[in-house]
């Protein structure tokens, strides 16, 4: 199996790594951390798989074209491409700046996106092939002082439903799997968020397990797959008591404090 991965540098991405090229599959991992990618291939190197890395901003339209010539000369095909890579924000959207939105957006939608738009013709030519985005719980049910990355999350959501069926001729899938909080630097690198906000959730994954339960999504090509108990039990209050959830989440909404300029 041929796979492309996004966001390999920590967190769910660096356990989804390891588990695919334990499980025999070959990696192309991306993430703009050279270090950390390094310590991935040493990390990986007795496994039955091979991970090859190519660091480089997501973000940038050259290092995507990068990821795909890359694929094309080495492996002719992709079997499947995970769309990992995110970053989020925590803090009221009324006090954040236009940049925060864009810049979440940027990350978590439209990199995704493009990069899915330049692998589709690698794709047909793949073996049973997928496309996996990893989404959230905050793209089925959205709560507050996240306004950005549950934006780009539903945007990611929306966008892939379109897509699988524009792409169920070809026989590419596509899924999705929906983490609730995971254990891992995500909430170390916020954009443009105060260092005193703090997100609150009920229970959270270690990026492992999160990694395992991908790994299964592909196997038994699970169109969505919503994680942890907390997570679930949002998605239903929220579909069947909305004003109830919105109350609720509004007692135990993030401890937000404004913005400062010497914070940007």
């Amino acid at each position: 199996m041929r796979v492309l991965l996004t966001g390999a540098s920590s967190g769910i991405g660096f356990s989804l790594a390891k588990e695919l090229t334990l499980k025999g599959a070959c990696v192309l991992a991306t993430a703009r951390r050279l270090d950390r990618l390094e310590q991935l291939v040493e990390q990986t190197r007795h496994h039955p798989g091979k991970l090859n890395v190519l660091d480089g901003d997501l973000t940038s339209s050259a290092h995507r074209q990068r990821l795909a010539k890359w694929c094309q000369e080495h492996w002719g095909a992709l079997d499947v491409l995970i769309n990992n890579a995110g970053a989020g924000a925590i803090g009221p959207f009324e006090q954040a700046s236009a940049d925060r939105l864009r810049r979440v957006m940027e990350i978590d939608f439209f990199a995704p996106v493009e990069l899915t738009r330049l692998s589709i013709g690698l794709l047909r030519a793949g073996n049973r092939p997928a496309i996996l985005n990893i989404g959230s719980v905050l793209a089925h049910r959205a709560v507050p002082n996240k306004s950005e990355y549950c934006a780009a999350k539903f945007a990611l959501r929306g966008w892939a439903e379109s897509l699988r069926v524009e792409l169920a001729g070809f026989g590419i899938e596509v899924l999705m799997l929906s983490p609730s909080t995971t254990r891992s630097e995500f909430f170390d690198s916020l954009v443009d968020t105060h260092s005193d906000n703090k997100s609150r959730s009920l229970g959270s994954m270690s990026p492992e397990r999160v990694a395992q339960l991908a790994c299964r999504v592909l196997i038994q090509s699970k169109r969505d797959m919503i994680l942890s108990f907390g997570g679930k039990a949002l998605v239903i209050m929220g579909r069947l008591f909305p004003k109830l959830t919105d109350r609720l989440l509004e007692k135990t909404s993030v401890d937000s404090k404004p913005i400062q300029s010497s914070d940007r």
